[in-house]
């Protein structure tokens, strides 16, 4: 549990916790580990009950098969389908090997709830998000010359 929660407390998502909390929500996580070219979720799965947290490897993002982003250790994924229990958006691809530590639905809602800190860094992490989709959208405008 101790390597749980030291891993844990390197994730920005849970900073400001004491070790008191690493404990409590590192009880919640359980390791698994992902093997290169292994998918950990799939885009359009309705699987989304998990929440996981890459502690050692890299992943790579994939929407509508093309590649968005590589992950790596301390990024997190999942929070989006765990929150609105929508199939997941996109798929994410052991690409070395990966340790993922990942947390259900159910036991994240009660820590967060507990934990109003956790739950503001979400929020604040989800705004984020939606500003840079915003924001990718958003398309120049040119003038005739």
């Amino acid at each position: 549990m101790a390597r749980l929660s030291d891993d844990l407390a390197r994730i920005p998502l849970f900073s400001g916790l004491n070790k008191r909390q690493l404990r409590k929500l590192a009880g919640g996580f359980k390791e698994l580990g992902f093997a290169p070219g292994r998918a950990v979720v799939r885009e359009g799965h309705a699987d989304g009950v998990g929440f996981f947290v890459i502690a050692e490897g890299t992943a790579a993002v994939s929407v509508a098969g093309a590649t968005v982003a590589t992950i790596g250790p301390g990024d997190y994924f999942g929070e989006l389908a765990m929150i609105t229990k929508q199939p997941r958006t996109a798929t994410v691809t052991a690409e070395t090997p990966l340790r993922c530590l990942t947390i259900r639905f159910w036991d994240f809602r009660e820590f967060a709830k507990a934990n109003p800190d956790v739950s503001w860094n979400l929020l604040q992490h989800l705004a984020g998000m939606l500003a840079q989709d915003r924001a990718g959208r958003a398309q120049p405008t040119s003038e005739a010359g």
